[in-house]
């Protein structure tokens, strides 16, 4: 990965044996090892059996887990929040692991579209709750330093699975819990 990052260097017409960016191609490859480790991750390893029995069937919702992720079409940075809320039924995640999941896949190339289904559905499988459901707000680099270049543009996504589709009462509680939350 070194030598590619020395080509690409090259490639925009800069030398990368100018004392500044000696080092470049080692940090670029550490750097970009860093940003897509979620590959090197698999749902049992980050949830750790961290589930553990419980009678509440009540929402558990974790959000403002902050998120930084790689657009796959430019591969340049999306950043932002993502919350997530699911009705446990007979056993709930530890709450880090929570924030773990959405690490792992907001650490591949991605498209915020599946980062918010890929989080929605492995929080159902592993809890077998009655109902997730996952909004991500993100802002896109490749919106905000090419393209278009609208800096004050966000992207919304959500995921509604099981109670959270199937029932409005859930999905409006979920709604109204993140508008509650100061920021």
């Amino acid at each position: 990965m070194e030598q590619q990052w020395r080509e690409i260097i090259e490639s925009v017409g800069e030398n990368p044996q100018r004392p500044g960016l000696l080092d470049t191609p080692k940090r670029a490859s550490k750097a970009f090892q860093f940003l897509t480790r979620g590959y090197q991750q698999d749902l049992t390893e980050v949830v750790n059996n961290a589930l553990f029995p419980s009678d509440s069937s009540e929402m558990v919702l974790v959000q403002d887990i902050e998120l930084y992720s790689l657009c796959e079409h430019h591969l340049l940075p999306f950043i932002g929040r993502c919350h997530v809320a699911y009705v446990p039924q007979g056993k709930v995640l530890g709450l880090s692991k929570v924030a773990r999941v959405v690490d792992m896949f907001a650490r591949r190339l991605q498209i915020q579209e599946q980062l918010t289904t890929q989080i929605a559905e492995s929080i159902m499988a592993v809890t077998n709750a009655l109902g997730v459901g996952v909004i991500i707000e993100a802002q896109h680099m490749c919106m905000m330093m090419r393209g278009v270049e609208k800096q004050n543009s966000a992207t919304k996504t959500s995921a509604m699975l099981g109670s959270f589709r199937s029932d409005a009462r859930t999905r409006d509680e979920f709604l109204a819990l993140l508008r509650m939350s100061p920021r």
